[in-house]
């Protein structure tokens, strides 16, 4: 059974998206920490190579933002919101099998400051992304 944590929202295209704490404050800028699924990373299996977006950059939700180099092909990462890319894990740059062991963890890619919050909240639900990986199996 692959993990899909209820806590979390994800794209069809198999990114996860978390709000990071702490940003209840009106007027704080929330940030938006992104990475693949634990399905993306099965896919992918052995990963060798992680690309991340500069700090800065503004890109626009489903616009490629990284690149995923596994063993088998290269894959773009998906903004699952538009805005400016706040923070990336240059840990996985240095290790990138980080995403192969923990990919909802320590192996998470970038995080964003959204332009429209709204986006947010049109992602998929556990539930309906373990829904949308079901029907792809079968």
């Amino acid at each position: 059974m692959i993990q899909i944590p209820p806590e979390l929202v994800y794209t069809k295209s198999h990114e996860w998206a978390r709000r990071l704490p702490g940003a209840a404050q009106a007027g704080d800028a929330i940030e938006i920490m992104v990475g693949i699924t634990a399905h993306a990373q099965e896919e992918l299996r052995d990963i060798v190579f992680v690309e991340l977006p500069k700090i800065g950059r503004t890109v626009k939700q489903g616009e490629a933002a990284a690149v995923i180099e596994s063993v088998k092909a290269a894959f773009d990462i998906y903004a699952p919101v538009s805005g400016a890319i706040a923070r990336v894990n240059e840990a996985v740059v240095k290790s990138p099998q980080l995403v192969n062991q923990d990919c909802y963890g320590t192996g998470w890619l970038f995080a964003i400051t959204p332009s429209d919050p709204k986006e947010f909240s049109s992602l998929l639900s556990s539930g309906a992304y373990s829904q949308q990986v079901q029907a792809q199996a079968h």
